[in-house]
């Protein structure tokens, strides 16, 4: 039976950052988006509020600007090898986030087989997110069903790795869970626990046990 590994992105796969930070950083409204980072993080915005917010910094935000934010953005090593090795083992690798899909689907063609973010509009922006639109903590759970139906999988046969609150309702849907640079949201709920820069380390755990 092949095993389907669903990862988080902010705080996972990039390293105590978030693409909104990195995104925000490219046009000088890091300030900003951190005090609506700690908004959220406190329950003071859904996500929905918390991107329609971030817009509103965001007007001057070009496809350059995405592209230069992803390729700095601090990620972690061997990612590439990572899911290169899931798709060797004949098993499927997906991310799952709740940031914007036209930064999120920029890792497909590092490996993953899919990559779900929520759906923005393109940049630079002609029209206004939705908020409605926006993933949820609960999302996650609903992309994953849908992932498993895709790839013949069910829940029994999935991975989650994630960091944060954004990840619990997803480590409670499945037997196995890497909790990667992790608060301790998700710390208690995860059967393994990963600290460090190298996510082919964090991989192993899931692997091996």
């Amino acid at each position: 039976m092949t095993r389907l590994h669903l990862f988080d992105m902010d705080g996972t796969l990039i390293h105590d950052s978030a693409a909104a930070i990195e995104l925000s950083k490219q046009i000088g409204v890091e300030g900003e988006i951190v005090e609506l980072e700690r908004a959220f993080a406190d329950g003071l915005l859904t996500t929905g509020e918390f991107a329609r917010r971030a817009q509103a910094l965001w007007g001057e935000l070009t496809e350059a600007h995405v592209a230069a934010a992803f390729d700095g953005a601090p990620w972690l090593d061997g990612i590439r090898e990572t899911w290169a090795d899931i798709r060797a083992r004949g098993e499927h690798c997906a991310v799952i986030s709740i940031s914007p899909s036209f930064f999120v689907e920029r890792l497909v063609p590092w490996g993953a087989h899919a990559a779900h973010g929520s759906p923005w509009p393109a940049v630079p922006f002609a029209e206004p997110v939705d908020p409605a639109l926006i993933h949820t903590p609960d999302s996650k759970v609903r992309i994953a069903d849908e992932l498993c139906a895709a790839f013949g999988v069910t829940r029994a046969d999935c991975v989650a790795y994630g960091d944060s609150s954004s990840d619990v309702a997803l480590f409670g849907a499945v037997p196995v869970s890497v909790a990667v640079n992790a608060d301790h949201h998700v710390g208690d709920l995860a059967t393994h626990a990963y600290s460090g820069r190298d996510l082919r380390e964090a991989h192993s755990l899931a692997c091996d046990g």
